[in-house]
């Protein structure tokens, strides 16, 4: 089983913000009653708005182009990408599971402590657009958020079924 970004999703996803720069940048040529232009006090507030934008259209086109699989669930194990590319054999996953965060599900595994640590996944509570999440209170654990994806975390999890059943925790 291979998950790649999906297209429509990403392809979406750059279009909502360049039109959300186009937003803010009319709204700043517009201007206001305290001035238009660098004028404005609200300039840098604009000037920040559309920098992050144009940074999730550029993400979103580039993941639209990606086709490379994300996910890769087989015989050997679990391939992560997003720029990772690091391969978990099953003899290092120590289990599996889905958890809700937020509105969608993600796809929990645990890792064995030495493997977890060989593979230096570079994690970040703070990174907004990255796919691969720490869980919360387990140091040797890592969420795959299935945003941007064309496959759903509970089909990535009925796919480890299908080779390991007994690394599949429940809620």
């Amino acid at each position: 089983m291979q998950a790649r970004w999906g297209r429509p999703h990403n392809l979406g996803m750059a279009v909502v913000a360049i039109a959300m720069v186009v937003v803010a940048v009319m709204l700043l040529s517009r201007g206001s009653p305290q001035g238009k232009g660098t004028d404005n006090p609200l300039f840098a507030f604009y000037l920040l708005l559309a920098a992050a934008m144009a940074f999730y259209a550029w993400l979103g086109f580039n993941r639209y182009g990606n086709r490379a699989p994300q996910v890769t669930i087989d015989h050997d194990g679990i391939l992560l990408g997003f720029g990772r590319n690091c391969r978990f054999t099953w003899r290092d996953i120590e289990w599996v599971r889905v958890r809700r965060l937020g509105v969608r599900p993600t796809l929990q595994l645990g890792i064995a402590p030495q493997a977890f640590v060989a593979a230096n996944l570079r994690l970040s509570m703070w990174s907004l657009d990255d796919s691969l999440r720490p869980v919360r209170g387990m140091p040797a654990a890592v969420a795959v958020r299935d945003n941007g994806l064309d496959t759903h975390a509970t089909a990535m999890l009925d796919a480890v079924k299908s080779f390991r059943p007994n690394l599949v925790r429940s809620q």
